[in-house]
């Protein structure tokens, strides 16, 4: 069996990946993550009972040493890396968190993977948000145009593993996925959070009255395409996941109050922008589909079901739990 490292285990994507992988029946797993391994209420690949995956708690930002050791005893043909400060609003709070996180460990990360013979390619997970406003055709070629903190530290991580792989020819691909949501997602993000605040009856506040554009995208379609770029992908490419299409923030909400039968002038009302907020989140995906085959194949109209079925099901547990990012240094 082919072995994978997957870092940010406990995050919503990886999650999702490591799923897929062990769905596959054809990898060995293992998982590493800076916090202890949450419960199977966000994590659905432990569902599985599964002789292939096992997890380490470790933190890019103090515990090389440690990845290290499990490295070169593992060794893995793929790396897969999640791992990151992700939001998007706190990171103008502690910007340095932010870019230790995602530009310095990263960059102490790829030092050290960069001589590990073993280490057939490593799978980048970056962002979209490092191109600022994303409208019309955004190629994988656009210029970097950050307007966040956060958007600007993924930016210098991705700069810096460049560096890299023109120097040491890093065996590294890059993805650039959209507007992620889906089942097991953090209860901050808008699909969850609108549905909890339905069903509690707490107002769903639209920044900017929802007019933003953004690019939803099943998690199970991501997983998919990260999985074909880790065997497919071309050495030294960024492939883009994206659907066909962007819709406003508004018009999610509308479709997620149609679903629960609930008006949407009752169920929302709007809040100023956040700062820094790009108007569109549109990137072009012909890439990833013309070289790696790959298709998104959940629309919104089945994803949001899907997600509520999940809220619903699980929704004592949830209800119980913040529905606000925490943030951990």
């Amino acid at each position: 069996m082919d072995k994978v490292l997957v870092i940010g285990s406990n995050s919503f994507s990886g999650s999702d990946f490591i799923d897929l992988l062990l769905e596959e029946g054809k990898y060995q797993v293992m998982g590493v993550s800076r916090s202890p391994e949450k419960s199977a209420l966000f994590l659905p690949y432990k569902k599985k009972s599964s002789q292939n995956y096992t997890f380490h708690q470790i933190d890019l930002n103090q515990d090389l040493g440690k990845l290290n050791q499990l490295l070169d005893a593992f060794q893995p043909k793929y790396i897969v890396n999640f791992a990151a400060q992700s939001e998007v609003a706190p990171s103008w709070e502690n910007p340095g968190h932010w870019f230790q996180t995602n530009a310095v460990a990263l960059t102490c990360l790829f030092n050290l993977l960069k001589d590990k013979k073993y280490l057939a390619k490593y799978v980048h997970i970056s962002s979209p948000e490092v191109y600022g406003t994303c409208e019309g055709t955004v190629y994988e070629n656009a210029p970097l145009n950050p307007t966040t903190p956060y958007a600007a530290s993924k930016a210098a991580g991705d700069l810096s593993l460049f560096t890299f792989y023109k120097n040491f020819h890093f065996p590294f691909v890059m993805i650039r996925a959209t507007n992620v949501y889906g089942p097991y997602q953090q209860l901050f993000k808008i699909i969850p959070r609108s549905i909890l605040y339905i069903k509690g009856n707490k107002p769903i506040e639209l920044h900017g009255g929802g007019v933003a554009v953004k690019s939803y995208i099943h998690i199970r379609d991501v997983s998919k395409g990260e999985l074909l770029a880790m065997e497919k992908g071309e050495i030294g490419q960024i492939y883009h996941l994206s659907p066909d299409a962007g819709v406003s923030v508004r018009s999610v909400v509308e479709q997620i109050c149609k679903n629960l039968a609930v008006p949407f002038e009752k169920a929302t009302v709007v809040a100023p922008e956040r700062l820094g907020q790009d108007k569109a989140y549109i990137i072009d995906s012909t890439k990833a589909r013309r070289t790696l085959g790959w298709l998104p194949e959940i629309p919104l109209t089945k994803g949001v079901p899907n997600t509520i079925q999940w809220v619903q099901e699980n929704y004592n547990e949830l209800v119980k739990l913040p529905l606000s990012y925490v943030h951990k240094e």
